[in-house]
């Protein structure tokens, strides 16, 4: 709950400092960086997708170093297990030959966790992570496990390399609050990730904030206010991502297979409320909205066979729906 202007203006400020020092470690990036604190804000998991090589371990990494929360990072391979990542049930033996079981919790219990190049795995691991992502807890010998809070997946995945891969399933990208497309830096960038990366010393980000200071601006983002007529406006985007829906753009009839369920308009306006709050107000614009609406939809589209062959970009379509929705306001 907000009880002060000035408790409010400070929070906002040591996220502020917590941004800056994330930026002194990460070279460039600067929408990637905003995107993934506006996650972490909003209590959500992200998935990062861009080519290796790109830094998106060191983001996390940095993000995790600079909030001291408890990181763990999970590197997904063909053969992991569901047990390698949310523990198991161990058999101990008594001084009178007595058994009993203890449960050994694996690396899933932490706060940030890093789940890197998590299409390797197999459908089965994947769905591990399920229960995890939207109940934050872990069941395992008939026994439900609360993950500690705050709990986020920050999940990474290489968009080229598809030998050997699992694409994952609608139903685990729909957990995902926010797809963070991770771009080629530019020359001047790739000048100064040489110069850090060469260097006798390697920046490291310094702590600046911890769990408590999340905890708190995520009961603050919870408070902003969305009116009625702006929660329209963004209903009226997400509809028409759906090529059934009457008034739907015409990429979107002709591309769209599917188009995004409830869980995109609770994506869209948890991190507009977020974008709210560490801008200072206390409630939602349009321009919230929009700004946000591409990386909380570009994953939640099913192309059609046509939009495949045709290779068209999952942003563009969401484009057109927030176009679509603008030109009618």
């Amino acid at each position: 709950m907000i009880e002060t202007k000035a408790q409010l203006e400070d929070a906002i400020a040591q996220f502020e400092t917590l941004r800056q020092e994330v930026g002194r470690v990460i070279v460039g990036q600067g929408e990637v960086v905003e995107q993934l604190l506006w996650c972490v804000v909003a209590g959500g998991h992200a998935l990062l997708e861009g080519i290796p090589g790109l830094g998106k371990t060191m983001l996390v990494r940095t993000v995790a170093d600079a909030l001291d929360l408890r990181f763990s990072r999970i590197q997904f391979t063909p053969d992991l297990m569901p047990a390698d990542i949310t523990g198991t049930q161990l058999v101990e033996f008594g001084p009178q030959g007595q058994t009993s079981y203890r449960f050994q919790p694996g690396p899933i219990f932490g706060n940030l966790i890093l789940a890197d190049e998590i299409n390797r795995a197999t459908p089965k691991t994947q769905s591990a992570l399920l229960e995890a992502m939207q109940e934050r807890t872990v069941t395992a010998g008939g026994q439900t496990h609360l993950l500690p809070a705050p709990f986020f997946v920050l999940a990474t995945q290489n968009p080229v390399e598809q030998e050997g891969t699992y694409p994952l399933p609608e139903a685990q990208l729909d957990r995902f609050l926010l797809k963070i497309n991770v771009t080629y830096p530019t020359p001047e960038e790739l000048k100064e990730i040489v110069r850090r990366t060469t260097s006798p010393s390697l920046s490291q980000a310094q702590t600046i904030a911890d769990a408590n200071l999340l905890l708190k601006l995520q009961g603050y983002a919870k408070e902003v206010l969305v009116s009625d007529e702006v929660l329209d406006l963004a209903v009226r985007v997400l509809m028409a991502t759906h090529p059934t829906e009457a008034g739907a753009p015409e990429a979107i009839v002709r591309y769209v297979r599917y188009g995004s369920g409830p869980r995109g308009i609770q994506s869209i306006i948890s991190i507009a409320k977020v974008k709210a709050l560490l801008e200072g107000r206390l409630h939602v614009s349009w321009s919230d909205v929009r700004s946000v609406a591409i990386p909380a939809l570009r994953h939640r589209l099913v192309l059609g066979y046509e939009g495949q062959a045709a290779g068209v970009s999952p942003d563009e379509l969401a484009l057109a729906a927030i176009d679509a929705v603008e030109a009618t306001r």
